[in-house]
């Protein structure tokens, strides 16, 4: 699939707010209130497209987090809302910004090859998680368990998503035990 043709996930539906159809939305975008800037975002089939209106923010029950409060097309009562409750919002890739230099969405990464700098390949990134200490990529492998590596300059050198790759310098010991060349 080309990085063109893949949708986002800009963010998530956390519950109702309120009994006029209100949602509250978690918003996956760097600044969260852009989420509203992009147009309809569609539900994970693509059949439903819902209109983002935000009337503020509050607390989530994280004290790290914020959530926003939102309208949804089509939706007007608390019932509605709440049935919404996990429903993930996309976006197409190609609607968004184009990234700064050396910053990447994380679905244009997911999908590139992992290879050492041999050219011998590592696996494929099967995902971008961020557990609070910047992001780490995981990376699926033919055989074996898959490999977390931090994403950093040091780890990853070079990513070239033109050639659909990355090259990985993973810390001494981290693959099958021993250090790599």
């Amino acid at each position: 699939m080309s990085a063109a043709s893949r949708r986002v996930c800009l963010g998530v539906v956390a519950g109702a707010h309120g009994v006029r159809g209100a949602v509250r939305l978690k918003s996956f975008a760097q600044n969260p209130a852009d989420i509203a800037r992009y147009g309809p975002l569609e539900d994970e089939s693509g059949a439903a497209r819902y209109s983002v209106r935000l009337l503020g923010s509050a607390r989530s029950r994280s004290p790290h987090q914020d959530v926003l409060i939102a309208k949804l097309s089509g939706v007007a009562d608390r019932d509605r809302a709440e049935a919404l409750r996990g429903l993930r919002l996309y976006l197409p890739r190609e609607a968004l910004p184009p990234p700064g230099e050396e910053e990447y969405y994380h679905a244009d990464l997911i999908g590139l090859a992992a290879v050492l700098h041999d050219g011998t390949r590592l696996g494929e990134v099967r995902a971008v998680h961020d557990f609070g200490a910047g992001d780490t990529l995981e990376i699926a492998r033919p055989a074996g368990q898959p490999v977390m590596l931090p994403f950093t300059r040091r780890v990853v050198p070079v990513v070239d998503l033109a050639a659909g790759r990355l090259v990985v310098d993973p810390p001494a010991g981290l693959i099958g035990g021993k250090a790599q060349p």
